[in-house]
């Protein structure tokens, strides 16, 4: 396991030591996932085209679920 100490900007941002970019091949361009459970953040090196593609089709779904008209009748029970 590696472990290094960073520094968040003014901005928000961080950057990846090189030796971890260097481990896992991660360059510029590359997209990471961040999730984060309590205090824990997890960053992973995806393939931009899956992630997309899941993206795209659970959006989809989500707009379908909550524009339907038909499940407002349980917003007054």
């Amino acid at each position: 396991m590696e472990t290094k100490i960073i520094k968040v900007t003014d901005k928000g941002q961080i950057s990846l030591p090189i030796e971890i970019r260097s481990s896992l091949k991660i360059q510029q361009g590359d997209e990471l996932l961040i999730t984060r459970s309590n205090n824990l953040v997890v960053l992973k090196k995806i393939k931009s085209s899956d992630f997309k593609d899941l993206l795209m089709h659970s959006e989809r779904v989500a707009k379908k679920l909550w524009s339907s008209k038909e499940d407002d009748v349980w917003d007054n029970i």
